[in-house]
């Protein structure tokens, strides 16, 4: 899952987009993976990227929820 339309758009197209010239080709690699259908990318958003877990500062409603996602809990709600 992925939380960058853009990133998704230029997966899709195989065109070389003045904007995306900086990319190197050796990481064009999900393109692809897109391109011979190995894999899909879809599009997640922000609120449901369990990965901002780990790296934004997030309020703690939202460090609950994507925490539950993860399959993560705190040992203190063991019996």
């Amino acid at each position: 899952m992925c939380d960058n339309s853009s990133t998704i758009k230029l997966s899709k197209n195989p065109v070389m987009h003045g904007r995306s010239k900086h990319i190197r080709v050796r990481f064009h690699f999900l393109r692809d993976l897109v391109k011979d259908r190995e894999i899909e990318l879809v599009h997640c958003g922000t609120q449901e990227q369990v990965a901002d877990l780990m790296t934004k500062a997030l309020k703690f409603e939202a460090v609950q929820k994507l925490r539950k996602k993860m399959g993560m809990f705190d040992l203190a709600e063991i019996n």
